[in-house]
């Protein structure tokens, strides 16, 4: 089947559309560092179904932000696939929007974008390839309604994202841009999104920079909202075991959210022509990538699935968003499937992940008695016949 994109723009494509934030900013905004080194050594990639980037356009951008130093973006044709910047399509927005976004909040880190023709088979050998190389954290905002997707697709990338996860990548994954149902009638969530193997990823609307702002996307009549709900194709995972999904017995959809509305949306640089404002869950699958690999840069470790570490976090370490809906599901306190268990206070997350128990004091020595001669030297070797005690030198 053809695979959607999860990236949207304003009504009116300019700055002047509404808010609108750079990545710099934003990853300031959820708790992350914006010095040029964040991410550094880590290996992020993007997973695209057509479309490509432009490279100077990119350092442009990044420039722009103050991060004139960011790493060239190493291509990857998956199946003979080109890299089409400026596409008639529209898909190359979305290859621009996650390597802004990556390369914006992350801009220490080596970007690869791996670009696949458009079909279920293309999809998984891209995802494929990506694992092979061993990435640190790859990024997707593409997908589909679950019930479109073959039993063999499912298969086939669920097997993928496996292997990412036992090998310690983390996948994360666009929830869907068109609210519960998913663009059908009744309740239905997105795939790859649905997979227990990867982080699903919501979206909020911020219409100011204040985290008592922050709500459920959700354009009502203007189109567009977050996806999320309850899978029909995955049982629920054992980490979401206690957070409450509806029914309680398959996957919930999403694990967390970030900025996602058009109308409050990310600043990027798609072409030449100059900067335009971009939303979508599109947005936050390589928001959450960068976190990623901001995370596993600053505690020495990848991540894994990072949905598995979300829950039964200390409090303040995601930011709950308990405002909004987006259709059938409702937000409130605690995990919803609006926005999961919400947006990430990324250094007190780093702080949950990486805290270790206190050690336990030793106790106070107990004085040795003064000693008499003569004075006993004890070395005790262990060998095959059992214990040779040596005192003063001679065995004994």
């Amino acid at each position: 089947m053809t695979l959607r994109h999860y990236h949207r723009f304003p009504k009116i494509r300019s700055r002047a559309a509404g808010t609108s934030y750079t990545p710099r900013q934003l990853a300031s905004f959820y708790g992350m560092p914006t010095t040029p080194n964040v991410g550094a050594g880590k290996k992020v990639a993007v997973i695209e179904l057509g479309g490509g980037f432009d490279q100077k356009v990119l350092d442009s951008y990044f420039k722009s932000l103050g991060y004139p130093a960011v790493s060239p973006v190493v291509f990857h044709s998956v199946d003979g696939a080109a890299n089409q910047p400026g596409d008639a399509g529209g898909d190359y927005v979305e290859v621009m929007l996650d390597l802004c976004v990556i390369g914006g909040m992350a801009p220490g880190c080596q970007m690869h974008c791996y670009v696949a023709p458009n079909t279920d088979q293309g999809f998984a050998d891209a995802v494929s390839k990506a694992v092979d190389d061993k990435m640190d954290a790859i990024s997707i905002s593409w997908g589909g309604p679950e019930d479109a997707w073959s039993a063999t697709a499912l298969a086939q990338l669920g097997s993928a994202f496996a292997r990412a996860e036992a090998t310690g990548i983390t996948v994360t994954v666009a929830a869907g841009d068109n609210g519960s149902g998913d663009g059908e009638s009744g309740n239905h969530v997105d795939f790859p999104a649905s997979s227990p193997h990867v982080c699903s990823c919501g979206g909020t609307s911020l219409p100011t920079m204040s985290p008592g702002a922050e709500v459920v996307w959700n354009d009502g009549t203007r189109g567009g909202a977050t996806g999320g709900g309850v899978s029909v194709d995955f049982p629920l995972p054992a980490f979401q075991a206690k957070a409450g999904v509806p029914g309680g017995k398959m996957r919930g959809v999403p694990d967390a959210a970030g900025c996602a509305d058009p109308n409050t949306g990310w600043l990027i640089a798609a072409d030449a022509s100059g900067e335009c404002v971009v939303g979508g869950t599109s947005a936050v699958a390589p928001m959450m990538a960068a976190v990623a690999a901001h995370l596993s840069q600053s505690l020495g470790k990848n991540l894994g699935n990072l949905a598995a570490l979300l829950y039964g976090l200390p409090a303040g370490a995601m930011r709950d968003v308990s405002q909004g809906n987006n259709g059938t599901y409702v937000a409130k306190a605690g995990y919803d499937c609006c926005t999961g268990q919400g947006v990430p206070v990324v250094s007190k997350l780093q702080a949950a992940l990486g805290a270790v128990p206190a050690p336990v004091p030793a106790p106070a020595p107990t004085p040795a008695p003064a000693p008499t001669a003569p004075t006993v030297t004890r070395l005790v070797q262990v060998t095959g016949a059992g214990l040779v005690v040596k005192v003063d030198g001679k065995a004994v």
